[in-house]
């Protein structure tokens, strides 16, 4: 049996392809995204979270933690989080949930099973199975016999992926995956580098990649406020979308501060910057793109 680990399992989502949607979140991301909104699933490895305003500094955690992770001394407590297995022992312990490790292993059957738990959902509005992550590719035999479990079953899968990844993978997957919903974060590639840790070079050869499949894409492009908000970047997404006849819609993302806290949760440094992407800014880019392009245009 195939197994791979995932954080998350979300319900009833109607923003990560058509109709109403499932979505399994994946473990593991090779970016590093700045703005990152789901920075607990970066690492490959299993992330404790720690809610300090549920802690009530009872020491059970510590007394729970073998390594010695977790250090109460007056005036508050620490996280030794370089000496953390993930094994899970300190939330087991934790009375007052102030403790989460998210990440679990588990069997492809299992996740499918699951996921078919919405069904009727799903048929009466044209929905099914979202992989997201994390970087659903970074796990590609996982990823794969979840598509192809879940098209036995006569689902919709949809791939959410930054496109960083082995062509192999979206090989792999392709022939089992009705959409692509496919990250381009940033046109310049020396930014790209700067703000993903990565070059946009393999994601647009991967692009290309999908275009000889004949797979269909929604190409997604998160918007950050003094980033990637510029005309040179609207300029490289109208490029991408008259080369690449798969792009089949494009869809501007609003920045937001909800990793945020997550990030200071799992002990990442949270984006500097803070206040979400106000919807009418967005709206004026999307229409002046949509006057580009031939693909329809959301937000």
């Amino acid at each position: 049996m195939t197994e791979g680990w995932i954080f998350d399992i979300q319900r009833f989502s109607v923003y990560d392809g058509p109709g109403i949607r499932t979505n399994v979140f994946l473990q593991g991301c090779p970016l590093s995204c700045a703005w990152c909104h789901n920075p607990e699933g970066k690492p490959f490895r299993p992330v404790l979270r720690f809610y300090p305003d549920k802690c009530a500094g009872c020491g059970a955690c510590a007394a729970a933690c073998a390594r010695h992770v977790h250090i109460l001394e007056e005036g508050g407590r620490r996280l030794l989080r370089e000496n953390c297995t993930g094994c899970g022992k300190c939330a087991e312990a934790c009375l007052w949930s102030a403790l989460e490790l998210p990440a679990r292993r588990v069997g492809a059957e299992e996740v499918v099973r699951e996921v078919c738990r919405d069904r009727d959902f799903f048929a009466e509005s044209g929905g099914g199975l979202t992989l997201t992550g994390g970087e659903p590719l970074s796990q590609p035999l996982f990823a794969a016999e979840l598509a192809r479990l879940a098209r036995a079953e006569g689902l919709s899968v949809c791939v959410e992926t930054s496109g960083f990844c082995p062509p192999e993978a979206l090989a792999r997957i392709a022939p089992d995956t009705d959409w692509f919903l496919y990250d381009w974060k940033i046109t310049d590639d020396a930014l790209h580098r700067r703000y993903t840790g990565q070059s946009n070079a393999l994601i647009r050869e991967n692009l290309a990649l999908l275009d000889r499949l004949g797979a269909r894409v929604e190409l997604r492009c998160p918007i950050i406020p003094g980033v990637n908000d510029s005309r040179e970047h609207l300029d490289g997404i109208a490029a991408l979308a008259a080369e690449f006849p798969c792009i089949r819609s494009v869809k501007l993302e609003g920045y937001h501060a909800f990793g945020c806290n997550k990030a200071l949760q799992v002990g990442m440094e949270p984006f500097p910057l803070q206040s979400s992407m106000e919807q009418s800014a967005l709206e004026l880019l999307a229409a002046d793109l949509s006057q580009r392009v031939r693909q329809p245009v959301s937000c």
